[in-house]
């Protein structure tokens, strides 16, 4: 039993260590997409509003099919822009960010870029991929990231920093960094100990570890796990669901609701409730909160303004 229990431990980090690097060769010999060139023949992240019943859900997709979405300067920068846009629209009430590219979120660094970079440009483009995480992670609205396939390294990170997580259940997951000699530098070593915890957390990373949906699940990691179906976009519909559930709410009481979570798990559970005073006296002031008792009284359907 011990014998036949270490074969099956040894087969499934050599099937850990075989993906990963069947992922790191890809970005690593497949072409590379210049920074300057136009938008239009090198659009790498693609930005839709949905409209009807699902207006005030944008959607943020990966499109680097050649290199598996992985993270180059371009690519950075292009999600930064969009960030930024959508950071400034007050008519976004939700957030999805998801991948284009079929059984792929992100398989994180674009190594074949990082191994012609100086120990300087390395770390200035660690800043930039690190200010676009905190930049997702502070979002205003809600975020919710759709995992329908391979997300490793940054790719993760990018799911850490999202508030809520749907996978599906043949998705691969794992912050794959020590495999490299080095560790996760996007947030990865900082978010995963808070929503897993830091023991999980500690030996995925010392690991390597690569785990499905389902282990994802059990663990806390995702939110949502479901079974892929035949167009490879279930963990998108599961996500598009859960933001038709936010999209009738306040949009003000679920923004500040987010700040107030945020900001009070970092701090004593004292100064957590003078947070939560803050926000709430915001609240008070908004003429939506006058709405939600309006059509409380009334038995009809609230209809919210973010005012």
């Amino acid at each position: 039993m011990v014998s036949l229990m270490s074969r099956l431990k040894t087969t499934k980090m050599v099937n850990s260590v075989s993906l990963i690097r069947q992922m790191s060769a890809k970005v690593m010999t497949e072409g590379e997409l210049k920074v300057n060139k136009s938008s239009n023949t090198n659009k790498e992240v693609r930005l839709s509003y949905l409209d009807g019943k699902d207006n005030g859900i944008a959607v943020l997709g990966l499109n680097r099919p050649e290199a598996r979405n992985a993270f180059s300067k371009n690519l950075v920068a292009q999600l930064t822009e969009a960030v930024d846009k959508i950071r400034n629209d007050e008519k976004v009430r939700v957030l999805i960010i998801r991948s284009l590219v079929p059984k792929i979120f992100s398989a994180g660094a674009d190594l074949r870029e990082r191994f012609e970079m100086t120990e300087d440009q390395v770390e200035q483009f660690i800043h930039s991929l690190r200010s676009f995480m905190r930049s997702v992670e502070t979002m205003p609205a809600p975020v919710i990231a759709a995992i329908d396939g391979v997300a490793l390294g940054g790719g993760l990170e990018l799911g850490l920093a999202s508030d809520i997580r749907t996978a599906a259940s043949e998705a691969k997951m794992g912050l794959v960094e020590t495999k490299w000699a080095i560790f996760p530098g996007a947030g990865g070593t900082l978010r995963l100990p808070r929503i897993v915890g830091p023991a999980i957390a500690k030996e995925l990373i010392y690991t390597s570890r690569i785990i499905d949906g389902e282990e994802a699940k059990n663990i806390g990691l995702v939110n949502h796990v479901v079974k892929q179906n035949k167009t490879g976009d279930a963990a998108y519909h599961s996500a598009l669901d859960i933001a038709r559930e936010i999209l009738p709410n306040g949009p003000i009481g679920v923004r500040l609701a987010k700040v107030a979570i945020s900001q009070g798990i970092e701090v004593p559970i004292e100064d957590g409730f003078k947070i939560e005073k803050k926000y709430y006296s915001e609240l008070l002031k908004t003429q939506d909160r006058i709405e939600g008792l309006a059509a409380f009284s009334a038995k009809r359907v609230p209809i919210y303004r973010g005012m």
